[in-house]
């Protein structure tokens, strides 16, 4: 049995003719391509000697020189393919493209999100790389900002990956916006105690520490009267205003005032609590016709101490008359 193979050594003559008639057109397609290539290098390379003069906007420019690049390299790769196919016209791409429109901004809503937040917060720059944020329950040191997400270090040595549109929409604090910080702490004295007395105490304790800024000058101010202690808010400043100066500063003020109130007599209360039985009746509660705490004033008989009587008396519910008191309404 013979196997004719004319027919498909035919066609494969044709496919090598035809493709050593194309070869010139992919040759030249790659040169091309290969040019586009090199000047999406170079319009990087440039804008990145920009961004060094105007570092202002280093970051940004850094993206937007990837950005470029990345559009002049798509535009040549759609020239070397019309070179190499000559039926492919841009025009069916871009049709196509409108077609699945939908379906690709569904896909890349929220990478486009993320990307035209990114390039906005290079812009405005609410904070820069290196600044202390905090972001809901996140904070710590800004180590990047990239086109898709912020990366956030925190204190402890964590990286937090945070999307730009979130950054972008919600509300952020910047610790280091200003070169000086002030801290607050409060402090409760006791009712006893002299309160100009302790707000000098105070202020000579706190004005001897390096940390402690002299200008805006520390204040102690009142601010309440609580239940066991009158309530003192000791506030300054500092220098620089980030997360490591404010802990050392607040344990040496901490340290200070808690040293020199001992010393100087001024007590440092802590709370306190007064529960009053007033179905026991003593010698000491005095006279109950009388207002006192938790216990109205009556008209009514007043209730016999449990120490007063003989042991028929005392056995009495609550009270000599046999009667408990009545408590107050509510």
């Amino acid at each position: 049995m013979q196997f004719d193979l004319s027919k498909e050594t035919h066609e494969f003559h044709r496919m090598v003719n035809a493709f050593l008639q194309r070869l010139p057109h992919l040759l030249l397609a790659l040169v091309v391509f290969f040019l586009f290539y090199l000047a999406g290098k170079g319009i990087r390379s440039v804008v990145a000697k920009v961004s060094h003069r105007q570092s202002k906007h280093a970051y940004l420019s850094t993206v937007l020189g990837r950005l470029t690049e990345g559009l002049v390299i798509i535009m040549g790769l759609l020239v070397a393919m019309v070179i190499a196919l000559p039926s492919f016209q841009p025009g069916q791409l871009v049709q196509l493209l409108g077609i699945s429109s939908v379906a690709v901004g569904f896909a890349f809503r929220d990478i486009l999100q993320n990307f035209l937040a990114g390039i906005l917060l290079l812009l405005t720059r609410p904070f820069r790389i290196g600044d202390q944020i905090r972001f809901g329950e996140y904070e710590g040191l800004v180590e990047d900002i990239q086109t898709r997400a912020t990366m956030l270090r925190t204190y402890d040595s964590r990286r937090i990956v945070i999307p730009n549109s979130e950054l972008f929409t919600k509300s952020v604090t910047v610790n280091t916006a200003y070169e000086e910080r002030r801290l607050e702490y409060e402090v409760g004295i006791g009712y006893g105690d002299d309160v100009e007395e302790a707000r000098k105490v105070i202020l000579e304790a706190i004005g001897g520490i390096d940390e402690v800024l002299d200008k805006p000058v520390p204040e102690v101010l009142l601010l309440g009267l609580g239940a066991s202690s009158v309530d003192l808010k000791v506030r300054w400043w500092i220098h620089p205003p980030r997360r490591s100066e404010a802990v050392v500063s607040q344990d040496k003020v901490l340290t200070a005032i808690k040293n020199a109130l001992a010393t100087h007599g001024i007590d440092l209360p802590y709370d306190t609590r007064v529960v009053l039985f007033h179905d026991q009746t003593e010698e000491t509660d005095g006279d109950r016709q009388r207002q006192r705490e938790g216990w109205p004033a009556g008209k009514g008989e007043v209730p016999r101490p449990r120490t007063v009587g003989n042991e028929g008396e005392s056995g009495n519910a609550e009270g000599g008359n046999g009667r408990s008191p009545a408590r107050p309404e509510a």
